[in-house]
């Protein structure tokens, strides 16, 4: 499966929890997650989408690292599958 059909899949299932999966793109600052995850009750976090078995590139990680050190959730999926488990961990926290 290709990314992105999985980027698809999140947007969608994002839309039927009455929220959005938003692109984040951010010139000037390489490395960002792919989506910004917008869920009701003020829920958000930032998605990777990655190809099946894909690992993130090193300025990937560092953006992670600096997104989770000010407070933001990130997560990074690789197949479909991944989505419900994601979104339900998104409204939980």
């Amino acid at each position: 499966m290709r990314e992105n059909e999985i980027e698809r899949q999140l947007a969608m299932a994002a839309k039927k929890m009455g929220g959005m999966a938003v692109k984040f793109v951010s010139p000037g600052l390489d490395g960002v997650p792919d989506r910004i995850v917008l869920l009701p009750g003020r829920k958000i976090a930032f998605v990777e989408l990655k190809a099946p078995g894909k690992k993130l590139r090193v300025l990937q990680e560092k953006r992670k690292r600096q997104l989770e050190a000010l407070g933001f959730p990130v997560y990074v999926i690789d197949g479909v599958e991944q989505i419900g488990g994601v979104l339900d961990e998104i409204c939980a926290t």
